[in-house]
């Protein structure tokens, strides 16, 4: 049987964890860690990244900011403004405004544009009426030019009510349930029926003689 003083020997030879301190086990357990700024304070001016990292970006806050755009000069400002009207002209010639949207107008146009009409001699005939209506014409010339006059205004009426049937009818056969009025599209219609057909718009899709 062991006695004392044999128990404190074995143990006064064997190291033991109870006789250091809590501070000193604290510092061994921790590892120093090195920081990119160290670690980049560190590295030899030149140094070039391993193939597989990333690149560090340089900071934007330094870079100098884009300047504002230099102002246009008349001329240039004049032909931006003559450049925006013609898209603008063409853009409409192609397809027209609000009013002219919608299947019911374009078959409307397409009456109009499939046929030859008074109207569009109407406004020139206006004009040679003016002028043989002058008092300084002989009374012949001036006869005539009634003549002519009550002649287109008679023929842009019978071809007014000639468009309106057939638009009448097509409408009524491919839109039974549309909600346009009528009255509405015969204007629309008779009033490009007395424009020249080059001045029409939005410009033509069928050519005089095709079969709506």
């Amino acid at each position: 049987m062991c006695t004392g003083r044999g128990w404190l020997a074995t143990l006064a030879g064997v190291p033991s964890l109870f006789r250091r301190k809590p501070a000193d086990l604290v510092e061994e357990s921790v590892t120093p860690v090195t920081t990119d700024e160290d670690s980049s304070a560190a590295r030899p001016r030149g140094y070039t990244p391993a193939k597989g990292r990333e690149t560090p970006k340089r900071p934007g806050a330094g870079r100098r900011p884009a300047g504002p755009a230099k102002p246009l000069t008349k001329e240039e400002a004049r032909e931006q403004r003559r450049t925006a009207r013609a898209e603008s002209a063409a853009e409409f010639r192609r397809e027209g405004g609000p009013r002219d949207r919608g299947p019911e107008r374009l078959l409307a146009r397409n009456v109009v544009d499939s046929r030859r009409t008074v109207g569009t001699w109407f406004f020139g005939g206006a004009l040679i009426v003016l002028l043989g209506s002058n008092q300084a014409m002989p009374p012949i010339v001036r006869l005539l030019s009634n003549v002519l006059w009550g002649a287109l205004a008679l023929g842009v009426v019978i071809d007014s009510v000639l468009i309106a049937r057939k638009i009448k009818k097509l409408v009524r056969e491919r839109f039974p349930k549309s909600t346009e009025r009528l009255g509405s599209l015969y204007f629309y219609a008779i009033m490009r029926s007395i424009t020249f057909r080059k001045m029409r718009a939005p410009a033509p899709r069928v050519n005089v003689g095709d079969k709506i």
